[in-house]
């Protein structure tokens, strides 16, 4: 008996624990909530912060920016307010010794130090909701309550007299889009884009980029300070767009960066510090970037940089081809990056210089391996003759060919949708390769960059094969050294299996496609011989530590 009323007093105990926890989780869900974090993304190219990224980035300032009350500040691509709000909650904090009137206090801060311009229409008034509790940042209470007491309609913080206007410093787009040539001048749309149709609310002509470096200054000046040329902008900070969809549907292929617009403009007013999130491409690829990669790998002011090769590490509900970082730049600092690495959870610190390489290598672990192999100074796959462009023969990848031969010399080319054939005749570029034996390998890499399977491993190339002489591929494909016997050609393909050639491969990899420039650190060899890892692995005189990185890293392929 004594035995039963013990086992119902601990089941009665274990219920209340289980309700206490219950309570308890409810309790700290509801503290915690924050609406924004229900607000969806309008898309790929406009994704919202949450606000642990936000805190994150706000994080990596330095601690005398909260104690400043001059400075200004400035989110040139605001989408749901959740910086400027961040920003007002620390800034409310920090100057609470310099300006104790809790009121004078968060008015000064509103009015004279923060300052934005939203993405689009929607997203300006999104972000005034949520800084100033109402879209309209000068509407006062009319006084009308509802039978409980509350009032019916809503009203802008300080009963919306700290602003004379509705937008307050928190500014709906006014620009357009320029157009000479069938495309706008600043960001490269169509004419013919579903951003020019003049049925639709919004252009998406994004302010802040829309104006000539020698000329947004003045903008901005006319915009938030009545024109007063002395005023400028301390911090600038945020989430840019991360592309546009320059074809006329705009849908699929097409997509051009302009996150890197936002970033140039924004040094282009020279603020003490700048941090951005954006997607990290830029370290080794993307369309248009080559010229962007460069400036920021040379500029000696950014501090630090913070690189996550899962995305989902900062936005979860969005997957960013290639990941993506954020960085602060301080104009007052010159010298080399504070640079941290999370991949797999697992954080990597080392103080770097960005511009070490030609691109930019993510992982540190991975460096003493780069400098071995650069070290033998031996030409590479991307010399002439190695690794194809991205159209080996000219074709685009939704090519057909015809189903059946109309001469002997047809040749026969696999294109996205299987093989066909195709006149000698038509054949464009390459053809000195046409009859020789041409190893080939998918322009798609196995995985979508930055994320390895289960046990954190990467295969790197997807589909490899050798064409024999009078077969070609089209732009889905790229040509690895063809060799005009098939022995040599096995040679190169197996050499590509290696785990050696494959980690040199994936240390460049930003994005889903390979090109010309991912194999720029894997050394052209003499293939009369097979390679294999081990005597790879020698050959470079690699210690215990960067074989096992390796090995741990790439998956086998046979």
């Amino acid at each position: 008996m004594v035995m039963l009323d013990n086992k119902i007093k601990n089941d009665a105990l274990d219920a209340e624990e289980k309700y206490k926890t219950a309570v308890e989780s409810a309790s700290d869900y509801i503290e915690n909530f924050d609406i924004l974090e229900t607000i969806t993304n309008v898309g790929n190219d406009e994704v919202f912060t949450p606000r642990k990224t936000c805190d994150m980035i706000l994080d990596s300032l330095p601690e005398e920016v909260w104690h400043n009350p001059n400075y200004k500040w400035l989110n040139p691509a605001t989408k749901n307010g959740i910086f400027e709000r961040e920003i007002a909650i620390r800034l409310d904090i920090g100057l609470k010794d310099i300006i104790p009137d809790k009121e004078q206090r968060r008015k000064h801060i509103l009015k004279n130090m923060i300052y934005a311009i939203g993405l689009t229409r929607f997203t300006a008034n999104v972000a005034r909701r949520t800084v100033y509790y109402c879209s309209q940042a000068s509407r006062k209470c009319d006084g009308i309550k509802a039978d409980d007491g509350h009032y019916v309609n809503g009203y802008a913080i300080g009963n919306g007299t700290w602003f004379d206007d509705e937008e307050g410093n928190i500014k709906t787009p006014i620009t357009d889009h320029i157009f000479e040539k069938g495309n706008c001048i600043f960001c490269g749309i169509s004419e013919k884009s579903k951003y020019n149709d003049p049925s639709q609310r919004e252009t998406y002509a994004y302010e802040f980029i829309h104006f000539n470096k020698n000329e947004i200054l003045e903008h901005l000046q006319d915009r938030f300070f009545g024109g007063n040329r002395n005023m400028k902008f301390d911090i600038i900070i945020g989430n840019p767009p991360y592309q546009l969809r320059v074809n006329e549907s705009g849908k699929g292929l097409g997509g051009i960066p302009i996150y890197n617009l936002f970033v140039e403009q924004a040094k282009s007013l020279s603020p003490k510090y700048l941090s951005m999130i954006i997607p990290s491409r830029w370290f080794s690829g993307g369309v248009g970037l080559t010229e962007f990669r460069y400036n920021m790998l040379k500029d000696k002011h950014i501090k630090k940089l913070c690189d996550f090769s899962d995305s989902r590490s900062c936005f979860s509900t969005v997957d960013i081809n290639g990941g993506v970082c954020f960085f602060l730049r301080d104009i007052t600092y010159n010298g080399d990056c504070d640079f941290i690495n999370t991949t797999n959870g697992i954080q990597s610190k080392t103080v770097r210089k960005l511009d070490e390489f030609e691109i930019f290598i993510r992982r540190n672990e991975a460096l003493s391996i780069l400098k071995k192999v650069l070290s033998f100074k031996e030409k590479t796959l991307s010399d002439n003759g190695g690794c194809s462009s991205q159209t080996p023969y000219g074709f685009l990848s939704n090519f057909e060919g015809t189903k059946n031969k109309t001469k002997n010399d047809d040749c026969s080319i696999l294109c996205s949708k299987g093989w066909s054939f195709v006149e000698r005749n038509q054949i464009v570029k390459n053809k000195e390769t046409i009859d020789l034996y041409k190893p080939m390998i998918s322009k798609l890499t196995c995985e979508h960059a930055g994320t390895p399977d289960k046990a954190g491993k990467y295969r790197v190339l997807s589909r490899t094969e050798i064409l024999k002489p009078q077969q070609i591929c089209s732009q889905s494909y790229l040509i690895i050294c063809p060799q005009k016997e098939l022995i040599m050609a096995e040679n190169v393909l197996k050499y590509l299996k290696t785990k050696f050639v494959r980690f040199l491969i994936q240390l460049t990899l930003t994005g889903m496609n390979m090109s010309i420039d991912n194999f720029k650190f894997v050394p052209w060899l003499d293939f009369n011989k097979e390679w294999k890892d081990c005597d790879l692995y020698k050959k470079y005189n690699l210690n215990n530590d960067e074989i096992n990185l390796i090995e741990s890293l790439i998956r086998e392929m046979k």
